[in-house]
C-alpha cells in the first residue's frame, strides 16, 4: 500500500502509527458507537478501543484488534486522547461512503503524542488527503467493571434474532423490560407502550440461541432511549451476547464480521432503569 511507505515529516516518532488496506471497515465501526459527538480513544498493542458515554448511564466500546490493521505500532504502554467523532467518520468518509468494485480509500493514520492532531492520510485512486484533527484531554470514564466471574446470567444469540424483537416490539413503550431465566420463560423481552403489553420469549433450545447460561431469574427494565443507538451495531453484527450482573447492569457485546471475514467487536454497557417489583411481574 502506497501509503504505508510514507515517512514521518520529521524526525519525532510517532506515538501511534496504523495503516489499514479499506478505511471503511473503520468508519463502519466507529458509526456503530456514533451517538454523541465526542469520544475517547485508547490505544495499546493489542489494538484500539474507542469509547463512547453518555449521561453515565450508558458506555459503548468499539474495539479495533491490531491484526485488523496491515500497519499496527504503538511506542507506549498505552495512548489516550479524546476526539471529535463527527469529524473522525467524515474524514474517514471522505471519499465517500461507498466504494466502485475494486477500489477502497487506503489509511495511514499517525499520532505524535499529547497535544498533537491526530493525522490522517486518505489516498484512492491515485488522490490523497491530508486531515489533522485536534485531539483534547480525555475525559475520565465509567468503569462498569464488567467482569465475567461478575456475570449471572449469559445468553449468546445470532443477531437476527434481536432484530426481529425490535422490528416486532413495540418501541412507543420507554422501558424493554429484560427476564433471564434457568426455567420459562428462559429469554422474554417486554415492553408496555401505546397499544398494551408485548411480550417476546426465546426457549432455551431456539435455533437462534447460540449458547444459554442462566443462573438465577432476573427482571429489569433499562430505557429504550439508551438501549436504540446499539441498534447501529446490532444491524453489522452476526451475533450477540447478551450478559447481566447481579446489580442488573446490562452488556450488550457484538461480533461484527467485515467483508474480509475480520473480526471485531462493539460492546455497550447500560444501567438498569428501576427495581421491579413483584406486583408489577
Amino acid at each position: 500500500m502506497p501509503l504505508s511507505a510514507q515517512p514521518p515529516a520529521s524526525g519525532e516518532p510517532y506515538v501511534l502509527a496504523a495503516s489499514l488496506d479499506n478505511a471503511r471497515h473503520l468508519s463502519s465501526l466507529l458509526r456503530a458507537v456514533h451517538f454523541r459527538d465526542h469520544a475517547t480513544c485508547f490505544a495499546t498493542a493489542n489494538g484500539i478501543r474507542v469509547t463512547v458515554e453518555d449521561a453515565k448511564c450508558i458506555q459503548a466500546n468499539a474495539f479495533i484488534q491490531a491484526e485488523i490493521f496491515q500497519e499496527f505500532a504503538v511506542q507506549e504502554e498505552s495512548v489516550t486522547f479524546r476526539i471529535n467523532l463527527s469529524v473522525l467518520i467524515d474524514c474517514l468518509t471522505i471519499f465517500g461512503t461507498s466504494s466502485l468494485p475494486g477500489t477502497s480509500t487506503a489509511l495511514r493514520m499517525c499520532y505524535r503524542g499529547y497535544g498533537y492532531p491526530l493525522m490522517l492520510f486518505l489516498e484512492e485512486g491515485g488522490v490523497v488527503t491530508v486531515c489533522k484533527i485536534n485531539t483534547q484531554e480525555p475525559d475520565e470514564l465509567l468503569d462498569f467493571d464488567f467482569c465475567s466471574t461478575k456475570v449471572v446470567n449469559k445468553i449468546i444469540l445470532q443477531s437476527e434474532g434481536l432484530r426481529e424483537a425490535f422490528a416486532e416490539l413495540d418501541m412507543t413503550s420507554e422501558v424493554l423490560q429484560i427476564t433471564m431465566s434457568p426455567d420459562k420463560p428462559y429469554f422474554r423481552l417486554s415492553t408496555f407502550g401505546n397499544a398494551g403489553s408485548a411480550h417476546l420469549d426465546y426457549p432455551r433450545d431456539s435455533d437462534l440461541m447460540e449458547a444459554f447460561h442462566c443462573n438465577q431469574t432476573q427482571t429489569n427494565r433499562y430505557k429504550i432511549s439508551l438501549l436504540k443507538p446499539s441498534t447501529k451495531a446490532l444491524a453489522l453484527s452476526c451475533k450477540v451476547s447478551i450478559r447481566t450482573d447481579a446489580q442488573g447492569f446490562l452488556s450488550l457485546q457484538y461480533m461484527i464480521r467485515n467483508e474480509d471475514g475480520q473480526i471485531c467487536f462493539v460492546e455497550y454497557y447500560c444501567c438498569p432503569d428501576e427495581d421491579i417489583t413483584e406486583a408489577e411481574l
